[in-house]
């Protein structure tokens, strides 16, 4: 993907959420830097060719964070850079001070489990005399 749509979507990405996109340089790196109060900040190197995105921080505070987009990243497929986005600001919803959210897999499993039992399936150990 050229670099200004890389731009534009991180852009487009900045408007719903609390990151500014602070900087973007195309000549010795493909780099697009993002900042949010209180401090938070971190930058994406974004693919040329067949490389991956890296996601960084320059702030100790912010790089513990980082792990689960990183982690994310590294696992199987090709990642868009909305998807990497959208992880690393899952991944510092605490420093934002936002509540965190529960994967959405998770509760759709978890709502399934809940409930009386179907007529199938009987509760152990509850003997109806």
């Amino acid at each position: 993907m050229e670099f200004k749509h890389l731009v534009e979507a991180a852009e487009k990405w900045c408007s719903g959420n609390p990151f500014d996109l602070i900087f973007a340089e195309e000549d010795d790196e493909r780099r697009l830097d993002f900042y949010a109060e209180p401090g938070v900040s971190f930058y994406v190197l974004c693919p040329g060719g067949t490389d991956t995105f890296h996601v960084w921080s320059e702030s100790e505070d912010c790089l513990p964070f980082l792990q689960l987009a990183q982690d994310y990243i590294s696992s199987c497929g090709k990642k868009t850079l909305l998807e990497v986005l959208e992880k690393v600001f899952t991944s510092f919803r605490p420093l934002l001070g936002l509540p965190d959210i529960e994967d959405d897999s998770f509760e759709h499993y978890h709502a399934d489990m809940e409930g009386e039992p179907g007529p199938d399936h009987q509760q152990m150990g509850v003997s109806q005399q």
